[in-house]
Parts: structure tokens; sequence; C-alpha cells
């Protein structure tokens, strides 16, 4: 450690940044005809133009080399019912595309069934980032966008949306796409 440098406690480091809301995205990919996958919730939006996302891998990930050599994934939107979902696919070591219906993207990395919506994409650049990867894709594909709520992730455990004081927009398509770029980003 260089001086000046300061000691941040880890269990405090995850217990305040824990009161950050999340939404949970399962990343996933082919290896030849073969799914992968994994949850993650450090996954977001990081420019309009050109379109790019950005998702975080731990290094230790088993699946990252495998989505890294395809050059391509698809980051699935987890709906608030999906809790089992993350749930598979936040484990290592078993079959996590068992039981869980899929279509292909573009891509041909696996969309699944329930999600609310999903961003197709091909690998941009990776970067280190202590003691994960930040993987910057270039979005090629978008879902269809669902009704249904988002799943969250919210001091160490799920959490859904409560009870909003007013409705969503009609048209939230039409709501979004008026939106100025600076209003999200």
């Amino acid at each position: 450690m260089s001086a000046g440098q300061v000691v941040v406690d880890q269990a405090a480091f995850r217990r305040v940044l824990g009161h950050f809301g999340t939404g949970v995205v399962v990343i996933t990919g082919v290896d030849g005809a073969r799914p992968v996958g994994f949850a993650c919730q450090s996954f977001a939006a990081l420019s309009l133009d050109p379109p790019l996302v950005l998702f975080c891998p731990a290094r230790t990930s088993r699946a990252w080399p495998v989505l890294e050599r395809a050059g391509r994934f698809c980051a699935n939107v987890l709906s608030e019912s999906q809790q089992p979902v993350s749930t598979v696919f936040g484990r290592s070591g078993e079959d996590k595309f068992a039981g869980v219906p899929w279509t292909p993207a573009p891509s041909g990395a696996p969309v699944l069934a329930g999600a609310l919506t999903w961003v197709d994409c091909r690998i941009e650049e990776v970067h280190a980032g202590g003691d994960h990867h930040i993987v910057v894709g270039r979005v090629e594909a978008l879902g269809e966008l669902t009704g249904e709520r988002p799943l969250l992730f919210y001091r160490g455990a799920y959490a859904g949306l409560g009870p909003t004081a007013q409705p969503p927009p009609p048209d939230l398509e039409a709501f979004l796409t008026g939106l100025h770029p600076d209003d999200w980003m």
C-alpha cells in the first residue's frame, strides 16, 4: 500500500453500497451450441451515442471467459417474478438452463422467457476493475418492453417496487423517446 492510501473495511463497503438499489440481469451467451450465463447486478447504460452498456463480472467467473471468447452477450432484465431464475443463475456448478425456457437473440445468446426486456450486444472493450472486469458492450438489438415490474436487489436481498403514486404514462415508449438525453445520463 502506498503512503496516504486509505484502507476501507470490506464489510462496511458492502453494507453502505448495499443501500444503493440495483436491477438484476442475467448475462447470457453461447459456447458453440451450449448456453452460458450468470446473474449480475452490476449492469448499466453507458452511452446513447453510440449505444453502449456495461456490466462487471468477477475475475473468478467461469462464465465470463466463455462470453469473452464468443464476443457477444445478451443482458436479460429480470422481472419481479423471476427471483428463482436469478437465484439459479447466481449459483455456480449446475445446469442453469435446465427448466428455463429461452429463445435466441439475434446474436444467438439466450433471451430468457419472462424477462422484462433484453439488450443484445457485441463486446466493445474490457477493462480491469479491481477484482472484476468492466465490460463495455455495443448494443445491436433491443427486446420489446413488457408491463411487468423489475426484480431489484437492495440491502443484500431481493426487493420489488412498492405501490406507485401515479401510474406510468399510457405510452411509455413515446414518453421515453421524448426525453432529452441529459434527463437520464
